[in-house]
């Protein structure tokens, strides 16, 4: 498990909150410090890709864990 700075449980949220909320936490973080994301909206994978390219941070880390996906993103 990679190592993160901030955790961010998005569960049961659906579009887009997980990514607004992701935006807020990011927010309040400095540059190069990692946040984890836990959804349970599958439309969050490609959310948090296209979230990265957007903001030019860093999507590290995105899988699917026993019903539940998680991201980890770097901030540029």
């Amino acid at each position: 498990m990679a190592n993160f700075d901030q955790e961010l449980d998005a569960s049961g949220l659906n579009c887009p909150l997980p990514i607004l909320r992701a935006k807020k936490s990011l927010a309040g973080m400095d540059a190069g410090q990692v946040l984890h994301i836990i959804a349970t909206d599958p439309g969050s994978v490609k959310d948090f890709e296209a979230f990265a390219k957007q903001t030019g941070n860093e999507l590290m880390e995105s899988k699917e864990e026993g019903g539940k996906f998680v991201f980890l993103i770097k901030k540029s």
